[in-house]
């Protein structure tokens, strides 16, 4: 009997541990920094994944920017059903490696581009409530996780985009083959697979020269 209370209180102790750490990483973040996750949701992520290797070829299938909304530092995201807040021990409460570290990375923007931050986030706060863009589709009143960071810098820049759009592709790398998944998944949605249209991935705004990666899988960088 004592050694199973004992081994319980290990546990406990190991839980508590764990979310004030987390809690700390929390504090760390800055209104403006971009939040790039590793989803893991499967075939979907998978393919996202496949075509555009993010950070040192880390792999994201997901990205929100962090603000700071009724006085509680958290994440805008475009996930679900909508554009939402949510709390930053939630986001890094999402999906952990083998070592139980959070599967986020954040870059922050490099002073030259800091003034933009501000509006950027008001953008963000304002946009809650915009469904999310399930076609993955430009200018159809809707946002996804990636356009979402497109729009909010590109207003900011006044016209001139912080992070650059490229053709996006659902094909599998070295071949004319769609993943099987983006097939079913737009076969569900009634819609064609919009190969080719302008677009961002989470991969190719991590990697961009505009910021600073300062945070990788629980520990900060700087």
């Amino acid at each position: 009997m004592l050694r199973k209370t004992y081994i319980a209180f290990l546990f406990f102790c190991s839980s508590i541990c764990s979310l004030q750490a987390q809690e700390f990483q929390a504090q760390q973040f800055q209104a403006g920094d971009i939040v790039f996750q590793d989803l893991q949701c499967g075939p979907l992520c998978n393919a996202i994944n496949a075509v555009t290797k993010g950070y040192q070829g880390k792999d994201f299938s997901h990205v929100g920017i962090v603000v700071n909304y009724q006085n509680q530092l958290g994440v805008i995201e475009a996930i679900g059903s909508k554009v939402q807040f949510t709390s930053l021990n939630i986001f890094l409460g999402r999906s952990f490696d083998a070592t139980g570290k959070p599967l986020v990375i954040a870059g922050r923007l490099k002073k030259k581009y800091q003034k933009s931050i501000e509006n950027a986030c008001a953008l963000a706060i304002a946009s809650m409530g915009i469904p999310y863009d399930d076609r993955f589709l430009p200018n159809n009143d809707s946002l996804y996780c990636s356009e979402l960071i497109y729009a909010v810098f590109l207003d900011a820049a006044k016209e001139k985009p912080l992070f650059k759009c490229q053709p996006m592709t659902y094909k599998q790398p070295g071949s004319e083959a769609f993943f099987p998944a983006w097939i079913d998944y737009y076969a569900q949605l009634h819609s064609a697979i919009p190969e080719g249209k302008m677009g961002l991935n989470p991969g190719l705004i991590s990697r961009s020269s505009k910021i600073k990666i300062i945070y990788q899988y629980g520990t900060w960088l700087q």
